[in-house]
């Protein structure tokens, strides 16, 4: 009992804490706040146990790696930043030609992103229930495609996307209260000799490929890129290097307390062991978690519709309304959501974003040669080839 009220008393602390206005009102934080919400959305929900039941004690280098190679790929998005600047129109007809085709791989990436959201959603939905069966998941996956649908149809995503900011809070208050729990739990398994060492079931190319297919999990950064209407471009920039950095050391952390606790026997893998995990740490997390859960995914399924909505609008020329955007985004995630599994479905989702960073990487090359920075050209050509082998490569979890 007096964990749960700890972990409870954490949680409250540090919702208030987020909600304080004199935090509101910082430019940065606001900044911040929209890359962060996607670094450590979906991902915190599944990287632990992905991680931990498919590298064992190498779980925290994985993750490691993950970070760095996000990071890499957001020096590239903010090196195209730092080159448009605020109203910069000196850029190539070919940087310009790339951007166009970067722009249409992000919307096709978010309408996977919005499938990977909502059936995370509908998994987590009936985790706690006496219904918990994959058809249950995908049938309130289903309903959550249709109400967004209606939404957006009907009178658009304005209202809905103020629970932007109630998401991001709940969902950090509620990781810190988590991070308590798994202290305590740490400290009472190595207090006790009982810490555990787990092999890797993976090694070798098949390792590094699966790595490849959980770039997803770490991505989110490059809405700073698209921040441009609200916030100048040293803003964004800083405001990218924070999330990253903030979200490696939650993930870090994460990683390390749940690597050494857990034998592989002590779950059963599905996209929700992290809430049968957490059953045996503290009775109160796997409520809390299910709650962070169904906020997070909702409120990123909702960004990423009206942010795909509003790409393939101007793509098209706006030919193609917005309204009718939705009407194919939810065409293609329910016919996903019904021929493939969560973890396919991230591993489909890392690929389509690969392939838009391996873009923006090469648009960064393009600029830099522009520019005459040849050590530049050199790196961003690297960090290219680097995601395109991310796209061709990548596979699924096992699960």
């Amino acid at each position: 009992m007096f964990l749960n009220a700890s972990i409870l008393a954490v949680v409250v602390g540090t919702a208030l804490l987020l909600w304080s206005p004199k935090l509101r009102a910082s430019i940065r934080w606001r900044a911040m706040t929209t890359p962060l919400a996607s670094i450590i959305g979906s991902g915190f929900l599944v990287l632990g146990p992905i991680l931990d039941e498919s590298y064992g004690v190498y779980a925290p280098l994985v993750m490691a790696a993950l970070c760095a190679a996000a990071y890499l790929f957001g020096s590239a998005i903010r090196y195209n930043i730092a080159n448009i600047g605020d109203d910069d129109k000196s850029r190539s007809g070919t940087e310009e030609r790339l951007e166009t085709l970067s722009a249409a791989l992000l919307g096709f990436a978010y309408m996977i992103s919005v499938a990977y959201y909502l059936n995370l959603f509908g998994a987590f939905g009936i985790s706690l229930t006496e219904v918990n069966d994959a058809t249950n998941a995908k049938l309130l996956t289903s309903a959550m495609f249709v109400i967004i649908l209606g939404v957006g149809w009907l009178q658009g995503f304005e209202t809905l996307e103020s629970m932007e900011y109630f998401a991001v809070a709940t969902k950090l208050a509620i990781i810190m209260g988590l991070l308590l729990g798994l202290v305590v739990f740490l400290w009472g398994r190595a207090s006790g000799g009982q810490l555990v060492f787990n092999q890797p079931q993976v090694s070798g190319w098949g390792a590094i490929t699966l790595a490849f297919g959980l770039i997803v999990t770490v991505q989110g950064f490059e809405t700073s890129r698209y921040l441009d209407e609200t916030y100048d471009a040293k803003t964004r920039i800083a405001s990218m290097k924070l999330a990253q950095w903030t979200s490696t050391v939650i993930y870090m952390v994460y990683i390390l307390l749940l690597a050494y606790v857990f034998a592989p026997g002590d779950m059963k893998f599905s996209e929700t062991a992290i809430v049968d995990m957490m059953k045996n740490v503290a009775p109160i997390l796997p409520v809390l978690l299910v709650a962070a859960a169904l906020a997070a995914q909702f409120s990123a399924a909702v960004a990423d519709t009206s942010g795909s909505g509003g790409l393939i609008h101007e793509l098209s020329g706006r030919r193609l309304s917005p309204r009718m955007a939705y009407a194919l985004l939810t065409l293609v995630g329910l016919f996903i959501t019904w021929n493939a599994n969560v973890f396919q479905i991230i591993t489909f989702a890392s690929r389509a974003f690969a392939a838009y960073y391996a873009l923006q990487a090469l648009i960064a090359a393009t600029g830099a040669r522009r520019l005459g920075d040849a050590p530049k050209v050199w790196q961003f050509s690297a960090l290219a080839v680097f995601g395109a082998a991310i796209a061709l490569f990548g596979i699924p979890v096992e699960g």
